[in-house]
């Protein structure tokens, strides 16, 4: 089942999460994750269809779909 933004966001806020450690532990920018979270839910501006966007949004649980490997970045430590 997918989550809606508001959703993650209350997880994040919930577990004590920072976004931007999210996004770095995952190998992520921490300004597209944050951007994709701040998103209109009805209109959203990043459709997340390819790349980076899509994989967060797999990641997030925002959409089905697999984190394609050819553009998955490795976290850095």
């Amino acid at each position: 089942m997918t989550k809606s933004r508001a959703q993650v966001r209350a997880e994040f806020a919930r577990k004590g999460w920072s976004i931007s450690a999210w996004a770095k532990k995952n190998g992520y920018s921490p300004n597209m994750v944050i951007a994709i979270l701040a998103d209109d839910e009805v209109n959203p501006r990043l459709k997340c269809l390819r790349g980076d966007a899509h994989n967060i949004a797999v990641t997030l649980g925002l959409k089905a779909g697999e984190v394609s490997r050819e553009t998955r970045r490795t976290a850095v430590a």
